[in-house]
């Protein structure tokens, strides 16, 4: 069995990987439709937001690292059956969100290089194949390409923004909220799918060589770097671009323009997939060690549980997330799904398991504290956020109900053949009960 365990360079990046999207390449312009050179304060508003979400996980992180993640916060708080149906929330909600994320990336591309739908697809097709395949090798061979990917897509972005740089006016401030303060708030709202991510590394935290003291430094490198890439990126757009900012469907594209020249269509079609394929990377890592765990823990089929301690690959629960991925593309396809459609449905289950391990921290957590009154304020917006999905909230009820389903049948086998509890649980909970 492999004893790699991550460290805090490649940490970070598998964090940056997550947390960063595509979206990033076009969301400047419509962020600044919405709310005008005011959409700053929506950017420095949702990096504020991220502080008390990504401190809070990595607390629960460090107190409980575990493959299952937040399932295993949930576990802890409220019990095995609520622990399952969270589970299931994220797992299955992976193989919608995978190739409607590798989509997107596909589209980006193929409109940056003045291609049609058949490239966008099979750019798709490339990057979710990529990254199903870099995962099959573990976190040795995926996390240190995560860290090289992270690294060139840094450079590049700190090349976008300090060879255009120069030809800012700050002329393009005025006027700051052409649309009201109000807009601001539509501007966040319309961003806010950018910063998500947190929950989706927690099941990595058993991973780390030192969970307690990793995880909070690999959190405060990555909040940093994110500050840093998206302040950087926002601020040189409206300074840059100005009025043509609001005008644009790829303002990075028009930012590389001024600073770079012609070569800026190639550059942006590279950034494009390393966005995409970091995304999908960084969540696939978790979301395959998140079904080995359930597996383990009887809520799902127990051949899956292959690869669920610290340093294995769990190849099986990665087949099966593979296997689904391919299923959700040929019925999007086939029934001409909207791509809209899906991403609710996914986002729908992701910020409901977001929501589910800031609970669970509000429980866990040492109570009056500052990361847990974090917990308590990051849980009440995410509430708030979670009941717009509307009719989307059907997916996480079912799905709910299957594994509470799940459990209960197959309890009486579970008493009988009680899962291994992996060596890292027993001694947070030695450390806990003295």
């Amino acid at each position: 069995m492999s004893t790699h365990r991550i460290g805090l360079g490649q940490g970070t990046a598998i964090y940056v990987g997550a947390i960063l999207g595509a979206g990033i390449l076009a969301l400047p312009a419509l962020a600044a439709q919405v709310a005008g050179p005011a959409s700053l304060l929506a950017w420095l508003a949702l990096l504020l937001f991220c502080v008390p979400v990504a401190t809070s996980f990595a607390a629960l992180g460090a107190r409980y690292p575990d493959s299952g993640g937040v399932a295993t916060f949930v576990a802890k708080a409220f019990g095995p059956r609520a622990s399952g149906a969270v589970g299931y929330w994220f797992y299955f909600a992976l193989p919608a969100g995978a190739p409607a994320t590798a989509y997107v990336g596909g589209q980006y591309v193929a409109h940056t290089l003045g291609g049609g739908e058949s490239m966008a697809l099979s750019v798709a097709a490339v990057l979710l194949l990529a990254a199903f395949i870099s995962n099959t090798f573990g976190l040795r061979i995926s996390g240190r390409l995560q860290l090289i990917l992270v690294g060139v897509l840094a450079v590049l972005l700190l090349i976008a923004v300090l060879t255009a740089l120069p030809h800012s006016d700050t002329a393009n401030l005025t006027p700051f909220a052409p649309h009201g303060w109000g807009a601001v708030g539509q501007a966040a709202s319309l961003l806010f799918f950018t910063f998500a991510g947190w929950e989706a590394v927690t099941h990595l935290s058993g991973e780390f060589r030192d969970p307690a003291r990793d995880l909070r430094r690999v959190t405060m490198t990555t909040l940093a770097v994110i500050a840093v890439l998206y302040l950087g990126l926002a601020m040189t757009c409206v300074l840059v671009l100005g009025p043509d900012l609001a005008r644009t469907d790829a303002p990075l594209t028009l930012l590389l323009q001024r600073g770079t020249g012609p070569a800026a269509s190639g550059v942006t079609a590279v950034m494009a997939m390393l966005l995409t394929f970091g995304t999908m990377n960084s969540y696939l890592a978790g979301a395959s060690r998140l079904g080995a765990a359930l597996a383990r823990d009887g809520v799902l089929p127990a051949p899956l549980s292959k690869g669920h301690l610290p340093g294995e690959v769990p190849r099986r629960s990665l087949a099966l997330l593979f296997v689904l991925s391919a299923l959700v593309c040929v019925f999007a396809l086939a029934t001409g799904t909207q791509l809209g459609d899906v991403m609710l449905a996914a986002s729908a289950c992701f910020i409901a398991v977001t929501v589910a391990g800031l609970v669970a921290g509000v429980r866990l957590l040492p109570r009056g504290s500052a990361v847990w009154w974090g917990a308590v304020l990051a849980a009440v917006v995410m509430t708030v956020v979670l009941a717009f999905s509307g009719w989307f909230l059907l997916l996480p009820l079912v799905l709910g109900g299957v594994a509470i389903g799940w459990s209960t049948w197959t309890a009486p086998r579970r008493r009988t053949a009680a899962p291994p509890v992996e060596p890292a649980l027993v001694a947070q909970e030695a450390e806990a009960a003295e």
